[in-house]
């Protein structure tokens, strides 16, 4: 078990809150524990698209979709999504362009990216 935990970067042993640490002490424990581990998979999810690179090649629509996830539908940050949920988002936004052209005859004004 611990070999795969180590492929999956998720190798830290839990550790136990420090009671007399320091609100900034806190933050740190917390961001450790949600921060990308680096391991195998996270590798594989950048490879893929995902990720924060995945997020820096997203057009204006893409971001649209985004903002419609997180404000509207409640679905939480959408700033570093897997490779999975980047492929939804596009087949969304490609529904969308198509639907647009069938309407209205012309291209969607933002261009895909």
């Amino acid at each position: 078990m611990d070999f795969i935990k180590k492929l999956s970067g998720d190798d830290k042993a839990e550790a136990t809150p420090n009671p007399v640490a320091t609100e900034a002490g806190s933050q740190n424990t917390k961001n450790d524990q949600s921060g990308s581990g680096g391991g195998l998979l996270d590798k594989m999810n950048n490879a893929l698209g995902g990720g924060a690179k995945g997020e820096k090649k997203e057009d204006g629509l893409d971001k649209a979709v985004d903002w419609v996830q997180e404000h509207i539908l409640k679905q939480g940050p959408q700033t570093n999504e897997s490779a999975v949920e980047q492929a939804k988002d596009e087949a969304i936004t490609d529904t969308i362009r198509e639907q647009f052209k069938k309407a209205t005859g012309r291209e969607f004004p933002v261009a895909d990216k």
